[in-house]
């Protein structure tokens, strides 16, 4: 089985002209994050994001979306493209269109910048999770990801997120709280992950239905 490299977005919203503001990924050694304050002054988020997570967190702080994805794109030609690495996200590309891959293809569209997962295998895990595992409570589908991730996995994350809704972020992003920004999506990354891990031990490997990032014209 391939490495899997979880990822996940936080943006200001839904809409086709709103940005990106963090985006983390989760690594064998622990998790790099990116993310950009809209040219304001950051609120020492490297430093407050390490003491608050055990785990080991890589933070670089851009002033703005287009350098962020600049930063990721490079991130990713040095560390994912060509290795034997595994992109997966929650809902990244599935329900209802998926989010976090969708909304990034538009916002490097927006910034007339190069799609930067060329030669990176994909899989989103929220097919695997709803299909293949039991996520129901009280006769109802909890297969969202902090739901699924609570049932499925040991829960240790959620003391790590400020937040009780993802909604919450776009508030904390508009308010200048970035360390609470790239809290929450560190614990998303590393909730991810962990449901990633569950499915690689009880699911066999056609579950994950790999697909290819690499688009059409590249080359």
């Amino acid at each position: 089985m391939l490495e899997q490299v979880a990822f996940d977005i936080e943006t200001t919203g839904f809409d086709v002209d709103d940005v990106v503001t963090v985006v983390g990924f989760s690594l064998p050694l622990g998790v790099r994050v990116f993310c950009q304050t809209a040219e304001r002054t950051s609120d020492g988020v490297e430093e407050h994001v390490q003491d608050r997570v055990e785990e080991h967190v890589i933070v670089s702080v851009h002033e703005s979306e287009a350098s962020l994805l600049e930063a990721v794109a490079e991130f990713v030609a040095m560390r994912l493209r060509d290795d034997d690495v595994l992109l997966t996200a929650f809902n990244g590309e599935t329900w209802d269109g998926g989010f976090d891959v969708p909304f990034l293809r538009t916002r490097f569209a927006a910034h007339g910048l190069d799609w930067p997962f060329v030669d990176v295998p994909y899989a989103d895990l929220f097919p695997v999770v709803k299909k293949l595992f039991n996520t129901t409570v009280d006769g109802q589908s909890r297969s969202g990801l902090v739901a699924a991730y609570n049932l499925l996995c040991d829960g240790n994350h959620a003391a790590l997120d400020p937040f009780d809704d993802s909604a919450e972020a776009v508030t904390a992003f508009e308010d200048g709280r970035f360390t609470d920004v790239v809290l929450h999506n560190v614990a998303d990354v590393l909730r991810t992950a962990a449901l990633g891990r569950v499915a690689e031990r009880y699911c066999s490997r056609s579950d994950f239905q790999l697909k290819s990032l690499t688009p059409t014209s590249h080359g």
